[in-house]
């Protein structure tokens, strides 16, 4: 009789064994982290919209087909629509917020959009990704502490182009007449400040042109630009506005290798159509170069060798299409550092992937392993530091390909943080945001 109640025993706990495994893991397969992919493959920033968003969905896909997901939790997406419109990159952003265990974060792909949705992030406890882009002052993470401009801002891209500038005439800018020419646009009106500030201390003259959106006809500008002779040109520009001005400054005979193009202006596409007549066109890469690395096999071997790309492959390496796979890697790598805290191989709220964000840590190793060591440059995110460091450094188109001008930079503080700190400030008060306190 006491064997078989032993033996009953046994097998009922052998079964709930059997049913608890099955279940966790189930549980482990089911797992799955939502991303949500704000894009724009229409409107005018179109041309730069498409492969930035190849780019983002295909690292997701290399991901999930190379590792399996995250530490086993596969990696779900969606996109949504914005067309450059701010209001309908809201609508995504109210869509898309709650699905799964939460929106990971967003990437807004507009610096409009994230002006729309920063109050709305800090109420809803997400995230907002800006890679290159956004709010400038959204660095000081006391105040921010849902935004990550990561890699870089506006204002530290301004300042880079004019150390390159400064180096080439002799280290100072004392005398020179500086042009920046803008997307008539919160986008384009960023580096102002910045700019205002170099200028008064620097003493060179800045004179301000802004385009009217989308940015077809430059005519007048150009004809401005031809009479008044600036020394160099800064381009705030992007989709269908950058190759028509660099054709304007071609016809006015305005010297490609005086202008200085934003990241977003700078890609293949903007000047391959135009070729020899962009010869000598300038932009500044965050955390970027020309150069391919081993991410890029691995997607054609893993992605686009099985037909699963999101886009042609000949667009795979190119600048647009690298600063998108950048952005999910750093949103993949915000995940595995929260899974670190919070539990590996668990689907996160958007809460838990924000804590990700903000301890970032990609070391050259790191990089290296992630085959992004080539491309890009260490950073590491805190809690009062929401970009991390910025490197950045000038390419040149040379009629056929992009090369690399200048080794890397990384903006004078002195200039930034005081305008950092000023911005900021303004901010918390306007909007009643007490500051953190960050250990």
């Amino acid at each position: 009789m006491q064997f078989r109640k032993f033996a009953l025993y046994a097998a009922v706990a052998a079964t709930g064994l059997s049913a608890l495994a099955t279940a966790t893991l189930a549980q482990a397969q089911a797992a799955e982290q939502f991303v949500p992919l704000l894009v724009y493959r229409t409107g005018q920033f179109a041309p730069l919209g498409i492969p930035w968003a190849d780019g983002k969905q295909d690292y997701l896909k290399l991901v999930n087909a190379r590792d399996g997901g995250v530490n086993g939790v596969k990696l779900t997406f969606e996109e949504c629509e914005t067309a450059y419109d701010a209001a309908k990159g809201v609508e995504c952003y109210e869509r898309l917020k709650t699905k799964g265990t939460g929106a990971s974060g967003f990437d807004p792909q507009s610096t409009g959009i994230t002006f729309a949705v920063t109050d709305k992030a800090y109420a809803d406890k997400v995230a907002i990704e800006t890679a290159g882009y956004g709010l400038s002052q959204s660095v000081d993470g006391t105040v921010f502490e849902w935004n990550f401009p990561l890699l870089g801002t506006y204002w530290t891209a301004a300042d880079v182009m004019l150390q390159d500038i400064a180096k080439k005439e002799g280290g100072s800018l004392k005398g020179k007449k500086i042009a920046l020419v803008y997307h008539d646009s919160p986008y384009g009106k960023e580096p102002i400040p910045l700019l205002q500030k170099r200028a008064a201390a620097d003493g060179f003259e800045l004179s301000l042109f802004p385009v009217t959106p989308p940015g077809v006809e430059q005519k007048s500008t150009w004809l401005q630009i031809r009479q008044q002779k600036p020394d160099y040109v800064l381009f705030w520009s992007a989709g269908v506005m950058t190759p028509a001005g660099i054709r304007e400054a071609q016809a006015s005979g305005y010297p490609r290798e005086k202008i200085y193009a934003i990241w977003w202006a700078g890609s293949d596409h903007d000047v391959k159509d135009i070729g020899a007549g962009a010869k000598g066109y300038n932009a500044i890469t965050i955390h970027n170069s020309a150069a391919q690395d081993k991410v890029h096999d691995e997607l054609k071997k893993f992605v686009y060798d099985k037909g699963q790309g999101t886009g042609p492959v000949s667009s795979v390496g190119t600048l647009a299409h690298t600063r998108g796979m950048m952005i999910s890697m750093l949103q993949v790598e915000a995940i595995r550092a929260a899974q670190e805290k919070y539990g590996k191989g668990k689907a996160l709220t958007s809460e838990q992937v924000r804590w990700g964000y903000e301890n970032l840590d990609l070391t050259a190793e790191k990089l290296s392993a992630l085959g992004f060591g080539v491309v890009m440059r260490p950073v590491k995110t805190s809690c009062s530091n929401h970009m991390g460091t910025d490197w950045a450094r000038i390419v040149q188109w040379d009629g056929g390909k992009w090369e690399i001008k200048s080794d890397w930079y990384q903006a004078d503080k002195s200039h930034i943080d005081p305008l950092v700190k000023e911005f900021s400030a303004k901010y918390a008060k306007d909007k009643n945001v007490k500051p953190r306190a960050c250990g």
